[in-house]
């Protein structure tokens, strides 16, 4: 997964990014003032904006409501210093999705976060199933069919992303602009094999059944069974 933070407290962003990144595996792009932010949430896509209220150039709540105004339903977590009922209203009026008063504790912002970003991909609770995989996403543990699957970070962390939208292609770009920040490009000549390893692992929890992990030449990856490949096809024909 992909965050954006958007926090000119330097220590305080290097601390959070730091924490994101180490904790959950998500790669995590900083921006130092609003109007920076504004132009990396325009330009890539992410899971998660996390936004603190007070920014140079470009305050944060104009910059939650130029997300808004373009449509952009990407979850926003507000940092704020103002606690008041009146204050919390507006931001939620505005579009933010939740909010942490400063000083707040670094567990409960991730805990947050990852609630945000479950429920932005409509899967509030946090184990995630498709075909005969288990996914729990706050132990960041495999199972296939109830068998432990001993993934890396980075194995983990595609099979997470592409089991909220099974049977979906999604190219190599797109997943190394959720594994990675935006320096994503040193990684690029690596995805394949990453690929080819997670698809070994999942094989291997259960021999003899159908590989569920497709590659679709020139198009990129799905995670689909061979039944569902099959009917796919055959919508495709007809």
């Amino acid at each position: 997964m992909r965050v954006l933070l958007v926090e000119d407290e330097v220590r305080l962003a290097d601390n959070l990014a730091a924490a994101l990144r180490d904790s959950s595996g998500f790669a995590v792009d900083c921006a130092p003032d609003g109007l920076a932010g504004d132009d990396l949430a325009g330009n890539r896509c992410y899971d998660l904006i996390v936004l603190d209220l007070m920014l140079p150039k470009l305050d944060g709540l104009s910059l939650l409501r130029r997300l808004r105004a373009r449509q952009d339903p990407t979850p926003v977590l507000i940092l704020t210093a103002r606690e008041g009922k009146e204050n919390i209203v507006q931001l939620l009026n505005a579009g933010a999705d939740d909010y942490l008063a400063k000083p707040f504790d670094l567990g409960e912002l991730i805990a947050r976060a990852k609630a945000l970003i479950r429920r932005g991909k409509g899967a509030a609770h946090p184990m995630l199933t498709a075909l005969d995989l288990e996914v729990n996403t706050l132990e960041q543990s495999v199972r296939r069919n109830g068998v432990l699957v001993d993934l890396s970070p980075t194995e983990y962390r595609i099979l997470e992303y592409l089991i909220h939208h099974p049977r979906k292609i999604f190219s190599k770009r797109e997943l190394l602009e959720h594994l990675y920040d935006y320096n994503w490009e040193h990684h690029s000549n690596v995805i394949e094999a990453h690929v080819s390893n997670l698809r070994k692992k999942l094989d291997a929890a259960l021999p003899g059944a159908d590989p569920i992990i497709e590659t679709m030449r020139g198009r990129g990856y799905r995670l689909a069974s061979e039944a569902e490949r099959a009917e796919i096809q055959g919508q495709e024909r007809s």
